[in-house]
Order: structure tokens, then sequence, then C-alpha cells
């Protein structure tokens, strides 16, 4: 009789907890080596996880029916950031009319429209990077995709509440990163005292600056082409528009999962580049001859597969029994497409380990073996900005400067709340290029 679930390690869940935590790719890739591309992790105070990494189960888990697989229910440990109406914990037909809602905000030609934004952001954030000597990339490029997010999402300009709303999204993202954050049973505060309490003050003054900005902008309704007013805008198939709770969840999912995510990308990025002279080599001729950007996608392509901050999907909780290869999963456990697997399994990416765009010169992303912003109707929707904000950021840089390694050591990852990072922070050095043509943004 097949057992409840895949086998997979023995030891406590504690022990898992703590491997997951601090080394996630290792522990990752002994238990694939152990155990093949399906096997069950038991965390503390979580369902059990059952890892998928064969692109055909992925299939199955990415278009499954919404009322058997709940993706939603799976991710509510982002409850206390992105709140109850999140489209990230949606599930079913609330899950569906809410992306209809956002959709529109995050169409392909309303992204591209806002290139000239992010262009401008980057020059003038790059321009005050220090030169000639090591520096740490990624909380510089966390600044720059928060402020990114805040002009693009928001509309901000520079003024007393954008740097309000810096200040607490930074505050809160940091605290966020905190290994104990992922365990729900501490998520309390005691007569307003300690971490949480600390965090739910945070919260509330981020909640009280977003709802003044909502009250303020409601009378203008769709005026603007920031996605605060695309979503003013929007409107229920009942025809009411989005509640001031709604539009809150909404702005703090985007503001905080668009803003890290990017960043980490983009740190993964340059970490990779300096190490990588000839991908470097290549990349930086056809930025400086300006005729196209098929290996700057190309590039950006490479690095999310080779560096997904985000080492799985979202996890899908089993409301009901679901067969997947073969294997019929009981109520109560959680399937979970495995994305750096997936990305590193040699029968599908020949040599996975190495850093080369080419590939994606030679085949284009296939949808359930290239799986970065995950599939199927859960698939991220800020994909086309985030993929369009790496190579501003990436071709202005290049523009500017010539990166070199601060250090000749690769870095290993460091977990930020859900999302890994480079642990030293993508140490580079920049030395400014002379006679590179003035830049310009991308197509």
């Amino acid at each position: 009789m097949q057992p409840a679930l895949p086998p997979g390690p023995r030891v406590p869940a504690a022990i898992q907890s703590v491997a997951w935590w601090a080394r996630p790719v290792p522990f990752l890739e002994r238990c694939r080596a152990s155990f093949g591309n399906r096997f069950t992790l038991r965390l503390v105070a979580t369902p059990p996880f059952v890892m998928l990494a064969d692109p055909d189960e992925l299939k199955q888990v990415f278009t499954a029916p919404p009322d058997i697989l709940h993706p939603g229910e799976g991710g509510r440990i982002l409850e206390p950031v992105v709140g109850a109406n999140s489209v990230l914990l949606l599930d079913g037909a609330a899950h569906m009319e809410q992306r209809k809602l956002m959709l529109g905000a995050f169409h392909r030609e309303r992204m591209e429209g806002l290139a000239d934004l992010v262009a401008s952001v980057t020059e003038q954030e790059v321009a005050a990077w220090p030169r000639e000597q090591p520096l740490e990339l990624h909380p510089r490029l966390q600044a720059l995709t928060l402020e990114v997010m805040l002009r693009a999402v928001l509309g901000l300009e520079a003024g007393e509440r954008l740097e309000l709303l810096r200040d607490r999204l930074t505050r809160i993202l940091e605290f966020g990163s905190r290994p104990t954050v992922m365990i729900p049973a501490l998520q309390v505060s005691v007569a307003g005292r300690g971490p949480w309490a600390a965090f739910e003050r945070l919260r509330a003054d981020a909640d009280r600056l977003l709802f003044e900005l909502i009250d303020e902008r409601r009378p203008k309704g769709g005026e603007g082409d920031d996605v605060l007013a695309m979503l003013l805008a929007a409107r229920h198939e009942d025809g009411s528009e989005m509640s001031k709770q709604e539009l809150r969840d909404e702005l703090m999912t985007l503001l905080v999962a668009g803003h890290e995510t990017t960043a980490s990308e983009l740190a993964w990025a340059f970490e990779r580049l300096v190490r990588e002279p000839r991908v470097l080599g290549v990349l930086c001729d056809e930025v400086d001859r300006d005729d196209g950007e098929e290996y700057l996608t190309a590039t950006v392509q490479e690095t999310l597969r080779r560096r997904p901050v985000l080492l799985n999907a979202q996890p899908r909780f089993v409301k009901e029994p679901f067969e997947v290869g073969g294997w019929t999963f009981p109520s109560g456990a959680c399937l979970v497409p495995n994305v750096h697997l997936v990305h590193h399994d040699a029968s599908i990416y020949p040599d996975p380990y190495a850093f080369r765009p080419e590939r994606f010169l030679e085949q284009p992303p296939g949808t359930y073996t290239w799986i970065p912003f995950g599939g199927g109707r859960r698939r991220c929707l800020g994909a086309s900005f985030a993929t369009l904000e790496m190579k501003i950021v990436l071709r202005e840089v290049l523009f500017r400067a010539r990166i070199a390694p601060a250090s000749g050591a690769l870095e290993r990852t460091r977990r930020r709340s859900i999302t890994v990072s480079p642990r030293l922070g993508a140490r580079t050095i920049l030395k400014d290029r002379t006679g590179a043509r003035e830049p310009v943004g991308v197509g």
C-alpha cells in the first residue's frame, strides 16, 4: 500500500527547519540525492511540505482545479504583512475576481510606460554609489527598487510621506528577515511588548499612511498612470469599487513583494557577472552597440534560472485527495513546486551550475522548466515589470561603471524570510567608465 506521503528526511522537524532556514540549497540538494524529485519535509508549525521537481508533475499542480489545491491557504505565513485580502492569499472565485481587478494595472504596455521612471530613479541612485572601493550592492539595490515601487505603485514624489513610508517599509522588511517570523505561534505580542508588538506598530504606521493616501486619491478616481490610480478605477463584477482595506492589502503586497524580490535578483545578477568575464564582456558589447537587447534578456533569464530568489513556488494546500504523478496526496498536505531543483536538473539544463545566458538564445524558457515567477493562474502578476526593471538597472550600471568582484570567492545564499540573497550582499567594486555613450531606456 502506498504510504500517505513520499519519504523524506527522518530527523526531527526542528532540525529540518534549521537546515531549511540556514542552508536551504544544500539541504534541498541532499534531499533530492537521497529521495529523488519528490520528497516530504516536515517543518515546525507547518503542514507537511511535499517538494515536487518533475516538470510533468508541476504541470499537473499548476493546472489543478482551484477548489482542489489552495495556494492562498498554503501561504498564510505572509498574512501579517500583506493582509487577508491580498491576491497572494485568496483562493477559488475570490482569487480569480481579485486577479482580474489587478490584471489591467499590470498590462505589459502599461508597465513599459513606466520605463522612463525606472531609468530616472536608477540613474540618480547609481550616480551616488561609491567608486573604487568594495561595497555591498544588495542594500543599495533594495533602496533603488523601493524608490521605484513607491513612485510607480503609489505615484509619490519626494516629500515627508514618501520618506515615512520608505522608513516603515524598510523596517518591516528587516523584521521579516528574522527566522522567528516564519513560525506562526511566535507571531504574537504580550501586553504590547516584544518584537511582534514593535512590528505591529510599524505596520499600523504604514497602514495609516496608505489609508490617508487612498482617501486623498479616491475622489480623483483613476487619474494618473501609477498602479494606485488603476486600482482605484477598477470595479468588481457587481460594479463596486475596491474597499479601502482591499486597496491597502494589494498595495502592501506590491510594495513588499515587488521590491525585495527584484532587489535580491539584481544582486545575484551582479554577483554572477563579476565572476563571469566572458558573459560580462558579451553583455557590455551589446549594451554599448545599442542594437538590441537579446543577450541582456537572456542574461536576466539565466540569472532567474541560476539564482531564483524564491526557492519554491507558492505551496498548494490539498483540500481533498489529489493525484500527481501516480501518487494520491491526502488533504492537509502542501504540494510545493521546487524552483531551485527544477532549474538545476541536468536532464533539463546541461551543466546546470554554469552561468550561460546562451541557453536562452538557443531555446526560450519552458513553461514548466523555467518557473521563477511560479506558474498557472498563480503566476506572478508583476513578472513583466520585474524583468523590465532588471534590464534597465543592468544597462544603467554597465553604462556608467566597470564592475569587478570585491573578493574571489562565490557568495553563498542568505535567507531573508521567504527569499534568498547573496550572503555578503553582492560585494562589488565599481569604477567609472570613460567614453561610454549616454544611457537610454529599455524598449
